[in-house]
Formats: C-alpha cells, sequence, structure tokens
C-alpha cells in the first residue's frame, strides 16, 4: 500500500507522507515478499528500500493523520491500541472488506491484491487531502 500510494501521489504532484507498519512483530527488518517486489516492479513500483516494522505505540497514532488497516483483525488490533481521541483517524483500507493476503498463494494472488491497492489509490489520495507540492 504504502509503495502505491506514494507513486500515484508523486505522479500527481502531492505532497504527502506515507509509512507503513504491521501489528505483530515477525518480519521485522525483513524486506517485502519476493513475489510482491516482484510483482510491483512489473508496474513500476519499487519495493526493494522497504522493511517491515511493527506500529509504533502511542507515536504512529499521534504522527499519521490516517492510518489504514488491510482487514479487520488489523482494524481490531489499531483499536485496541489507538488513544481514544485518534480512533477516528482508522480505516479499513478497502473500505468494507478485507484486502486479501495472498501470502500462501501463487503469484497471482499477488497480482490481484495490488489490482486492489491500485484501485483504491485515488480515493485515499482524496480521503488524506494531499496537496500540491
Amino acid at each position: 500500500m504504502e509503495a502505491v500510494l506514494r507513486h500515484h501521489a508523486q505522479q500527481a504532484g502531492m505532497d504527502a507522507e506515507f509509512d507503513s507498519a504491521g501489528t505483530e512483530s515477525y518480519h521485522v527488518g525483513d524486506p517485502p515478499d519476493a513475489r510482491s517486489q516482484k510483482v510491483a516492479a512489473r508496474r513500476g513500483y519499487t519495493l526493494a528500500h522497504l522493511r517491515a516494522r511493527k506500529v509504533r505505540v502511542p507515536d504512529d497514532f499521534l504522527h499519521f493523520d490516517l492510518i489504514l488497516a488491510a482487514d479487520e483483525t488489523h482494524l481490531q488490533w489499531l483499536r485496541t491500541y489507538c488513544p481514544k481521541e485518534h480512533q477516528n483517524k482508522l480505516r479499513l483500507f478497502l473500505n468494507d472488506r478485507a484486502l486479501p493476503d495472498p501470502y500462501y498463494d501463487e503469484i497471482e494472488a499477488f497480482e490481484g491484491v495490488l489490482d486492489a491497492v491500485e484501485g483504491a489509490a485515488g480515493h485515499w489520495l482524496k480521503a488524506m487531502g494531499a496537496t500540491k507540492g
């Protein structure tokens, strides 16, 4: 999500900050899945510089204006740890449904996830009120 949003914001000349983090620490410090990198590269996104990190509580909730979760499980975790005054920043990335986790699937599933992320990117850039920079 981070790389796609950043790419589209830059293409639109928008000034916005993006970051990504997980709710678990399994892969902290690791780059994205090689299949994600391969699929993303075919569409012009670079993921090689990204490294997994865990959400910083409460810092991330204080710093970011919008925090997007991949699915209801992650959203619930965020709700649990987010200070009450920042709960309004939390949303599902696909609004009404979960972003599928392609980890145990073939590379085609990664293509489908990227399709969904690209489809939602414009909506979120508009919602974030990114400004021309």
